[in-house]
């Protein structure tokens, strides 16, 4: 598969897409070439395909537009950079309006037939698939196990729950057990009229790693995406999950950093 043509295919289709519906409460709206995305649980989010050409003065103007909206409300929010994005001067213009960038991720992109197989599982392991807020609020434990409090425990919960209650095909939640155990939790979301799915989560215990149960989830995820005619599998991986991946066949195409803003600066 060529990279070239994957990350096309992502910045046309991924890239600034709002979701159909959106739970109570969360709005998106734009400012520019920027949609703003905001009052949901967790963060706000400013998401965009290209900047229209802005440099100089122009993009500072719409950043710090930005950081002054989301601290009115009192919000953390994050700006989406990808490695190809210009103009090549945008995070020292981010890094100078306050923001702090977290670790870069690099997106893998595969072709769904490629990776959707059986799901093989260690002796003791189940895959689940999961609608209630109590297992939620249980993957939402896994995170702060494996991450350290990092917040997210706080509002993952809500985020599932309520993008399950206003559309609840545009997602899949999936948790591999032992016994009474979360060990593994991962969710697919299916990306609307595009061709994609993309892929969460899939946080796993130190104690049960290098078992295949994040291949596992993967394949009975890629297995979802082809039931619904998707074409294409996406995620934003980390150092860890992308040697994995790239074993399995996804492709890199580019890289993406979150830039973060909190109230307080």
């Amino acid at each position: 598969m060529n990279a070239q043509e994957l990350l096309g295919a992502y910045d046309a289709q991924l890239r600034a897409r709002v979701p159909e519906r959106l739970p109570p409460g969360e709005t998106a709206e734009r400012d520019g070439p920027l949609v703003r995305i905001f009052g949901g649980p967790g963060q706000g989010w400013v998401l965009y395909r290209d900047l229209a050409g802005l440099e100089g003065t122009e993009l500072d103007e719409l950043i710090a537009r930005q950081v002054e909206f989301f601290r009115e409300r009192g919000d953390r929010f994050e700006w989406k950079y990808h490695g190809h994005d210009l103009p090549a001067d945008l995070p020292e213009r981010l890094l100078a309006h306050g923001f702090r960038a977290e670790d870069t991720e690099t997106i893998v992109i595969a072709d769904v037939e490629a990776i959707a197989a059986e799901p093989v599982l260690p002796d003791g392991v189940t895959l689940r698939e999961v609608t209630e807020r109590r297992d939620f609020e249980r993957i939402a434990g896994l995170e702060k196990a494996v991450w350290g409090d990092d917040g997210q425990d706080s509002w993952l919960p809500d985020m599932l729950e309520s993008e399950r209650t206003v559309d609840p095909d545009s997602l899949t939640v999936v948790v591999a057990e032992a016994a009474d155990t979360v060990v593994c939790a991962a969710w697919i979301r299916y990306e609307g009229d595009t061709e994609f799915g993309t892929l969460w989560g899939g946080a796993t215990l130190p104690d049960w790693r290098r078992q295949g149960i994040y291949r596992a989830t993967v394949a009975h995820r890629a297995n979802l995406a082809r039931q619904r005619g998707k074409r294409y599998l996406e995620t934003d991986a980390s150092d860890d999950s992308n040697p994995i991946l790239q074993r399995l066949g996804f492709v890199p195409v580019t890289t993406t950093t979150p830039y973060v803003c909190s109230p307080s600066g």
